[in-house]
């Protein structure tokens, strides 16, 4: 349903490694102030732009991207590797809802609110 999810950045270079080393995911379409990354152009992506009105892009409050995952050893994966390359934790891996959803929480480099999570 999601085609992909764009969050404002301060550093494209800075970015586009922090996303394509993370997902382990090429940069599908770069036109400069705006970069799009997935494993295929018909798969969800995740954009990275400098805004497009010159100002500093922000974080929202409450706002957030959440990633799915195959097992709970995937998101404790995908949240070390965020760690890695320079995210900040928000919340350790952990069961959050009784047996229903396991979840880690980080902040990308520019403060972008990131969710990696499996359901069951």
């Amino acid at each position: 349903m999601i085609g992909y999810s764009t969050i404002g950045v301060k550093d494209m270079k800075k970015a586009k490694a922090f996303y394509t080393d993370l997902f382990d995911a090429p940069v599908q379409v770069d036109i400069g102030r705006l970069a799009m990354i997935g494993k295929t152009l018909d798969a969800p992506m995740i954009a990275v732009c400098e805004p497009f009105d010159g100002n500093e892009p922000s974080c929202g409050n409450g706002a957030m991207i959440a990633f799915s995952a195959a097992t709970k050893d995937e998101v404790n994966d995908m949240y070390a590797k965020a760690i890695s390359l320079g995210a900040t934790c928000e919340g350790a891996p952990g069961q959050r809802i009784d047996d229903v959803f396991y979840g880690a929480y980080v902040r990308d480099p520019d403060g972008n609110k990131l969710a990696f999570y499996i359901f069951g």
